[in-house]
């Protein structure tokens, strides 16, 4: 899968959108990837992640034992990516602010495990993430998403693998361009800023 068909899947299902968007990050920007969209359609949330799981090279895919991933964006991306690669998918949730397995996930020590968010934006979700996995036994030895925006700044600590790499402006609130600072900001995501 080529860039442009996972932006074509990214369009056809009206997840490229532009505006004024604040990121989980507190960061401003034009376009955001509303992933929640194209995940909605189960035949397209498997062509991704099966394109992303050919693009991990084979000596950490076949180490991966299970896939994590933090809830709420990450958690379809990771069951399909769980999918892709034949493996149990489980997710972190942040009852009390920090993220950490429930529902009865757990990982027995040493698990090699696959980190998969949806977006990265900062990285600073996925090192909490990482985190997480480490305090529950698990070994994160590697991470994937569907998408990087981070324009190559976002170190994980980890081999990371994006499906795509989409370098788009960000800006901090008080730095606005005047054509973005003249549109109402909204906030399509599910972490507060």
């Amino acid at each position: 899968m080529t860039d442009d068909d996972v932006l074509g899947e990214f369009r056809a299902a009206e997840a490229l959108l532009e505006g004024h968007f604040i990121l989980s990050s507190g960061l401003r920007s034009p376009r955001y990837l509303q992933c929640a969209r194209v995940l909605m359609d189960p035949a397209r949330g498997s062509r991704l992640a099966t394109a992303l799981a050919v693009r991990i090279p084979a000596e950490i895919r076949d180490r991966i034992a299970a896939v994590v991933s933090p809830a709420m964006g990450g958690v379809i991306a990771g069951h399909e990516m769980a999918r892709a690669l034949g493996v149990p998918a489980m997710f972190l949730e942040r009852p009390e602010g920090v993220f950490e397995l429930r529902r009865g996930f757990r990982l027995d020590p040493g698990t090699p495990v696959l980190m998969m968010e949806d977006v990265v934006t900062t990285g600073l979700s996925s090192r909490e993430a990482i985190a997480a996995i480490a305090r529950a036994g698990g070994e994160t030895v590697a991470a994937a998403a569907l998408v990087d925006r981070s324009n190559g700044t976002a170190d994980l600590g980890v081999p990371f693998f994006p499906l795509i790499r989409l370098d788009v402006p960000t800006y901090a609130a008080d730095s606005l361009p005047p054509e973005l600072a003249a549109i109402p900001a909204i906030k399509p995501g599910s972490r507060a800023a």
